[in-house]
C-alpha cells in the first residue's frame, strides 16, 4: 500500500495526476485533530465573536421588526396596489433557492459518487437547514393575520371562515417546503451521527459528555451500526434527490400558474432550479472561504474544492442567462403585446438598474471563472461569488416589482421599501449567520467518516495512476 508521504509526493510531481482532495500529509487522526479543533477549543477565535456578535444584533432587530409588523399591520411595509407581492416574497424566493446546494452537495453528488463532496457537504446541509428557516419566515409573516395561521391548514371544521384552495401552488408550497426541511434535516443529522459519537469519545466536559453522547444515539462504530448507516443514508440521499428538482419547481409555480403576462410561462420550473443551484452555490463558497481560513481547514477544504464548486456556477450560471435570453425571444416569437411589454419594461422601465444589476452580476461575472487563476483565487471566488448572491436576490425582486404596471396605467404605482422591509432583510441575514456560527462552534464542520473514506479510496491507488474523479 501506498503511504501518505509517498502519495503526496507522486502526485505533486505528476503532472497528470488531479490534485489530492486533502494535502497538509494528514493522515486519519490529522483529520480528526483538526475538525474537532473549532469545538474542542476553549475560545473561538475573535473573528467569530465579532460576527456573532452582530449576526445576534441583527436578529434581535428582526425579532423587534416584527413584533411591529403584528402590532401595526402590514401596512408598515412598501406594498401597493398593484405590488400587493413585496419584499417577504422576494425573500422568500431568494432563501429557499440558497438551500438547494445543500442537498444538491449531499444528495446527488453522493448518488453519483463524487468523493470531493466529502469536505464540503457537511456545511452545506447546515447551510440548508439555515437558510429554509429563513425562508419559512417570511409567508409566514406575510398572511397578514398572523392569529389566524390554522387556517391555511386542511383543518375538517365548519367553524373555520375559509377553506385552503388545494389548486394553490401556494399551498403547495406548504407541503414542499416542509417537506424538504424534514428530510433535508434527517439527511444531516443521519450523516453527523458518527462524528458526534467522535466528539462524545474525545469530550473532556461532562456536560459535552453528555449532550455528544445523547445526539450520537448509542453509536459504537461495530459493523452492524454501519450498515444500517450506510443503508439509511442512501434512502435518505434517493429520496432528497427529488426535492432538490421539486421544491423550486413547485415555488416557480406561484408565478407560472398565474396568468400574468412575463410570469406565466412554461420556462420558469427548469429557469428557477437552474437559478436556486446557481445561488446556492455561491452561498456555500462565501461561506466555506472565511471558515476555512477562520478554523484552520485549508488543508482539509482544498482549493479543490473552491474550484470545482465555481465550475458549478459558469454551467449554472450559463443556463440562467440562457433562459433570460430566451424569455425575450419568446415574447416576440409570440406576437403578444402584453408579454412583450412585460420585459421591455423590465429592461428599460422604473427598475431598470435592477435588471442590469441581476443580468451583470448573474450573467457577465461569472464568466470570470473561466480563467483557472480566478477560479482558484479565494478573494476573486469570494467577491464574485458575492455578487452571484446580490444578481439572484435582484432577479427575484425584478420578477415580483413587474406587478408595478399592470393592465391600467391608471392604476402603476412605483414600489419603495420602506425600512421595516429592508430592516427584516437584513435580520434575515443575521440570523442565517447566528445559525451558522453556533453550527461552526458546537458541531464538525467537515464530514470526518466520510473524509476518511475518501482518504482510504486514494491511499490504495498505485502510485502515478490518474484518477477518474471529476
Amino acid at each position: 500500500m501506498v503511504t501518505v508521504d509517498s502519495y503526496y509526493d507522486n502526485t505533486f510531481e505528476d503532472p497528470s495526476r488531479r490534485a489530492p482532495l486533502i494535502t497538509g500529509r494528514l493522515d486519519f487522526n490529522g483529520v480528526t485533530e483538526q475538525v474537532a479543533a473549532p469545538t474542542e477549543a476553549r475560545k473561538p477565535p475573535q473573528a467569530w465573536y465579532v460576527v456573532f456578535t452582530i449576526s445576534t444584533l441583527l436578529t434581535l432587530m428582526l425579532g423587534g421588526l416584527i413584533m411591529h409588523l403584528l402590532l401595526k399591520g402590514v401596512g408598515v411595509w412598501g406594498n401597493n396596489n398593484p405590488v400587493y407581492w413585496g419584499w417577504p416574497i422576494v425573500n422568500f424566493v431568494f432563501w429557499v433557492g440558497i438551500g438547494h446546494a445543500g442537498t444538491l452537495i449531499s444528495a446527488i453528488l453522493f448518488l453519483f459518487r463524487q468523493h470531493w463532496r466529502t469536505s464540503i457537504n457537511r456545511a452545506a446541509e447546515a447551510m440548508t437547514i439555515f437558510a429554509v428557516i429563513c425562508a419559512g419566515m417570511f409567508p409566514g409573516i406575510h398572511i397578514g393575520r398572523v392569529w389566524s395561521f390554522y387556517w391555511l391548514f386542511p383543518i375538517p371544521s365548519e367553524h373555520l371562515a375559509m377553506w385552503p384552495n388545494f389548486r394553490s401552488p401556494l399551498l403547495w408550497d406548504v407541503f414542499a417546503v416542509s417537506t424538504y426541511f424534514t428530510v433535508s434535516l434527517l439527511f444531516w443529522y443521519m450523516g453527523m451521527v458518527p462524528d458526534l459519537a467522535t466528539f462524545r469519545d474525545r469530550a473532556t466536559n461532562k456536560v459535552k459528555k453528555l449532550a455528544y453522547g445523547i445526539a450520537a444515539l448509542g453509536w459504537t462504530g461495530s459493523a452492524r451500526h454501519w450498515h444500517r448507516y450506510e443503508a439509511a443514508y442512501t434512502i435518505l440521499a434517493a429520496l432528497a434527490t427529488p426535492l432538490v428538482l421539486s421544491v423550486h419547481t413547485i415555488v416557480s409555480f406561484d408565478f407560472a400558474i398565474s396568468q400574468l403576462p412575463g410570469w406565466h410561462t412554461t420556462i420558469f420550473p427548469p429557469y428557477f432550479v437552474a437559478g436556486a443551484i446557481f445561488s446556492g452555490f455561491a452561498m456555500v463558497v462565501t461561506l466555506l472561504i472565511p471558515a476555512r481560513a477562520l478554523f484552520g481547514l485549508k488543508d482539509i477544504i482544498t482549493v479543490r474544492h473552491i474550484e470545482n464548486m465555481n465550475k458549478i456556477i459558469i454551467l449554472t450560471g450559463l443556463i440562467v442567462g440562457t433562459a433570460y435570453t430566451i424569455e425575450f425571444f419568446v415574447a416576440w416569437y409570440s406576437g403578444n403585446n402584453y408579454e412583450g411589454f412585460t420585459f421591455i419594461n423590465r429592461m428599460m422601465g422604473p427598475k431598470w438598474w435592477a435588471y442590469f444589476a441581476m443580468f451583470s452580476c448573474n450573467v457577465f461575472i461569472p464568466q470570470l471563472f473561466w480563467f483557472k487563476k480566478i477560479r482558484t483565487s479565494m478573494a476573486w471566488s469570494m467577491v464574485i461569488c458575492l455578487l452571484v448572491n446580490v444578481g439572484m436576490w435582484f432577479e427575484r425582486f425584478v420578477i415580483v416589482m413587474s406587478l408595478e404596471r399592470d393592465f391600467l396605467p391608471s392604476s402603476w404605482a412605483y414600489f419603495i421599501p420602506t425600512w421595516v422591509d429592508i430592516g427584516m432583510f437584513v435580520g434575515s441575514f443575521g440570523l442565517f449567520l447566528m445559525l451558522f456560527c453556533l453550527f461552526c462552534r458546537y458541531l464538525p464542520l467537515v464530514a470526518i467518516s466520510e473524509v476518511k473514506g475518501t482518504m482510504e479510496h486514494y491511499r490504495h491507488l498505485p502510485t502515478g495512476t490518474p484518477t477518474s474523479e471529476t
